[in-house]
């Protein structure tokens, strides 16, 4: 009972916080720019919106339009799931569960290529097939990252890598962890479609990716796939948080006071990295389409660099 009470605190604590995480990011770009700009909470507004309005679907979509929203959504709340807020609390956990963390994102993505597809759409088909190749660039990086973790930590399992990290103390003094971390900062800003790789704020016709396949969503639907976007964005950052950020053996005392505390601490750690890829996309600009893969292969070299350092300085 305590272990599924966990779980239902830690789905509850990521669903909450995922459209907060969108509006930080948001509105230190608006401060950047000497604007007022929207409210934090403006994409709980707008959430709120669009669940009340009915969808409209095209008569030529299949079941694969109307189930992918529903799809991205699940498998974004099933992986947060997967990744503990803290190291505090016994959660789910196995052997290889960051490898089915990241293989039930890529199915979410997958249904969204194909969702983009079904329609017709001219924008859908461009924005699909865009999509394919920044995932396929990037798990290379992921996958090197997520192994280099592993082999530290003996194990590819999420917790008991949070709690070799723990251990470490700073991880930011070894060159192992530095270089992962460069990596899956890059490989956060890929995934999530966020500048320099996609900007999620455009509509320009000849540069949307994500934008392009939800053009053809509405109401209900829409609402679904834009949550899923901002959980999955949470899941990634609560991995390079707790991975990278370890707060909790700073914690002096235990019990329920150490549980709350730890959760505090997560979600100061969360608005970091939010004004941290808030500082990245508001210093530096949309690379060219045909850029993203040199971006892409500086994430490999740096993950490669640190599974090398791994072997020649050791733990």
């Amino acid at each position: 009972m305590i272990v599924i009470a966990n779980n239902l605190i830690q789905l509850l604590v990521i669903l909450l916080l995922a459209p907060m995480v969108d509006g930080i990011i948001k509105k230190c770009k608006s401060l950047s720019q000497k604007r007022q700009g929207s409210p934090v909470l403006q994409m709980y507004y707008d959430l709120f919106k669009l669940i009340r309005k009915e969808s409209v679907v095209s008569d030529t979509a299949s079941w694969i339009y109307k189930a992918t929203p529903y799809i991205v959504f699940s498998t974004a709340a099933v992986g947060a799931l997967l990744v503990p807020i803290s190291t505090l609390m016994p959660s789910v956990q196995f052997s290889g569960d960051i490898i089915l963390l990241f293989s039930l994102l890529a199915l979410g993505r997958f249904f969204m290529c194909l969702a983009a597809l079904d329609t017709g759409s001219t924008f859908g088909g461009m924005g699909s097939s865009r999509e394919a190749l920044i995932s396929s660039l990037i798990e290379p990086s992921i996958l090197l990252s997520i192994f280099t973790i592993g082999l530290i930590a003996d194990s590819t399992s999420i917790h008991q890598m949070m709690r070799a990290m723990t251990e470490v103390g700073n991880p930011f003094l070894h060159p192992v962890y530095i270089l992962t971390f460069l990596a899956m900062l890059i490989i956060i800003l890929a995934e999530t479609s966020r500048i320099p790789v996609d900007d999620p704020a455009t509509h320009l016709e000849l540069t949307m990716v994500h934008e392009a396949m939800l053009l053809e969503y509405s109401g209900r639907h829409l609402a679904l796939m834009e949550y899923g976007a901002a959980v999955k964005q949470l899941i990634l950052m609560t991995l390079v948080a707790n991975l990278f950020l370890p707060m909790d053996q700073l914690i002096p005392f235990a019990g329920e006071g150490a549980f709350i505390l730890s959760i505090a601490l997560y979600a100061v750690r969360v608005i970091f990295l939010s004004v941290v890829i808030a500082i990245t996309e508001i210093s530096t600009v949309k690379f060219r389409f045909f850029s993203i893969p040199n971006l892409a292969a500086l994430s490999f070299i740096l993950s490669f660099l640190g599974f090398l350092q791994y072997f020649v300085l050791g733990r």
